[in-house]
């Protein structure tokens, strides 16, 4: 993996952790933590969406969409089963 590769997903994990952090919390959870929620919520998302057939494309913005989603399904599920602190 090129550097440029990695610089991406990280750019891209952390874009996507924070908009999930401002959706379901509103506000991010720190820049560590955006990147991890964005990068696990992209795996979700590149699983999850071709298993209810949508296809968003190819490009940055449609991975960061991808990630975005996935990322919320991470945050709502770790908040059904997590309800005390700050979740």
């Amino acid at each position: 993996m090129s550097a440029q590769g990695l610089l991406i997903i990280l750019l891209v994990g952390l874009i996507a952790g924070w908009l999930a952090g401002q959706i379901v919390q509103g506000t991010g959870f720190g820049l560590v933590a955006d990147i991890c929620i964005g990068i696990v919520g992209a795996l979700i998302g590149s699983w999850l969406l071709p298993h209810l057939g949508i296809h968003l494309g190819s490009g940055m913005v449609a991975a960061i969409i991808g990630a975005t989603l996935g990322a919320l399904v991470l945050l709502l599920v770790l908040r059904l089963f997590y309800r005390r602190g700050r979740w």
